[in-house]
């Protein structure tokens, strides 16, 4: 397997400067993709070790790009996740004024992060989605558009300006960011982890949703992302994107997936890795009944009385 991340591009996103946080870039080669899609397809057809894709923003939830790749196609596992706190910035052509500006372009997942900011100071520019952020300034350089919303730091590598800095709708945003490989055993448990599946329903009914997360609701496991993703067999066909507190080998999570085994048509393991928002220290007790040392001792009695000595 080659020893390279392969990452949304071009050279300056959001999704570069997440990835270099990761002490194993020093000894990865780095390749920039046009796409998502494409830098998955890099890590199924053994291009590349693993990809580096956003896949959540604390602004509009859920990538979707990211989700429908991972739901669909030969299966992927998630290894690890970075959050980046993301500010934009208005990055143009030198000598270009605010009023000069009439179309303007960056990656889907940034127009919710700053319609605000555009309806009070741009009202009237054409917006106009890019493959990703830095791609929107790399077409700025080339003439295409106006302007572009990108990180600063991208200025310098495109030959821009940053016009106005700072630029964003909610304080605090961030975008979740994965690491993606092809499908091996899970890292070991941390005590800060979280479990993402895809499920499938065998049929439309009624509490047919409930049903699914009972199975987590009776386990004493939160869920931290509900997200449904249409199938692409039909109107009201959906699969559910979830992302759950706890490991696989933790007994409360490995029941909760037997569960949904049982009574799903499908379930497709997206991993168990560390969380990024807390430190294995930070995370409180399970619910009374759910852990481990309780599961352990409600498997034992069963036994026992299986044998008559209960």
């Amino acid at each position: 397997m080659p020893a390279s991340y392969a990452y949304l591009g071009p050279e300056g996103t959001f999704t570069e400067v997440a990835l270099r946080t990761l002490p194993e870039t020093a000894t990865r080669e780095l390749v920039p993709y046009v796409s998502v899609q494409s830098a998955l397809d890099a890590v199924r057809a053994g291009e590349a070790e693993a990809a580096f894709v956003p896949i959540e923003n604390s602004v509009e939830g859920g990538i979707t790009t990211t989700l429908d790749e991972l739901v669909a196609g030969e299966p992927l596992m998630i290894y690890r996740e970075v959050l980046l706190s993301i500010t934009f910035a208005l990055l143009v052509r030198p000598g270009t004024k605010l009023t000069d500006i009439k179309t303007v372009t960056a990656h889907p997942a940034a127009q919710p992060q700053v319609r605000n900011w555009l309806r009070t100071h741009l009202p009237d520019v054409t917006w106009e989605s890019a493959a990703s952020n830095a791609d929107g300034a790399r077409l700025v350089q080339e003439g295409r558009y106006d302007a572009a919303f990108a990180g600063e730091f991208a200025a310098a590598r495109y030959g821009l300006e940053p016009l106005e800095t700072g630029i964003h709708d909610a304080e605090n945003a961030q975008t979740r960011f994965v690491l993606v490989g092809r499908p091996a055993r899970p890292a070991a448990p941390t005590g800060a982890d979280k479990t993402s599946v895809v499920l499938w329903q065998r049929d439309d009914h009624p509490g047919g949703l409930r049903d699914l997360l009972g199975e987590f609701a009776t386990r004493g496991i939160n869920l931290m992302l509900l997200q449904s993703r249409p199938t692409g067999a039909g109107i009201g066909n959906y699969c559910f994107c979830i992302d759950a507190e706890g490991h696989i080998s933790d007994r409360r999570v490995a029941e909760a997936l037997m569960g949904l085994k049982r009574i799903c048509l499908q379930v497709r393991f997206l991993g168990s890795y560390p969380r990024a928002d807390v430190k294995p220290g930070d995370v409180g007790d399970p619910l009374p009944g759910t852990s481990d040392e309780e599961f352990v001792a409600a498997a034992d009695w069963v036994a026992r009385c299986q044998d008559g000595r209960f």
